[in-house]
């Protein structure tokens, strides 16, 4: 079964995003639009035993980081913060974005989630999310 991206309003969020930018009069209404599509990149590996998620998220404080699977879906939330002060002292271009994101993943039914982990390294955040064997159907004798 594959592991895949969920965004049940996609459509509906890039719609969103695309009517603000169309109408953000001044430069930092623009630019707070840009924050909210900040997304961390993220890698799936399917192994034989497990499903290993890699993403990116340079700048972001382990304590800001919240992972949940509830459902079926796995999600992950965080923010990078940055220091206001720094916009007034010669910046001539800023590309780093800044802010929340969540990223939300469906997760098959044969994963063992009670044994996902986490771990952030070098700004690299990695989940290990272990299998489990799906339960085969089970032949009852009748008496």
């Amino acid at each position: 079964m594959l592991l895949t991206r969920y965004e049940p309003y996609g459509l509906v969020d890039q719609f969103n995003n695309e009517v603000n930018r169309l109408f953000a009069g001044n430069r930092s209404a623009r630019k707070a639009a840009v924050e909210r599509d900040w997304a961390p990149a993220v890698d799936i590996c399917e192994e034989d035993e497990r499903f290993v998620l890699t993403a990116d998220i340079p700048g972001v404080a382990r304590e800001a980081v919240d992972i949940t699977l509830d459902d079926g879906v796995l999600t992950i939330k965080g923010e990078r913060t940055t220091n206001r002060t720094e916009e007034a002292e010669g910046y001539r271009r800023r590309e780093r974005m800044h802010g929340t994101f969540v990223r939300q993943f469906t997760v098959p039914e044969t994963v063992n989630a009670g044994n996902i982990s986490a771990t952030v390294n070098d700004g690299v955040l990695e989940v290990v999310i272990p299998k489990q064997k799906k339960p085969q159907p089970k032949k009852i004798s009748v008496n």
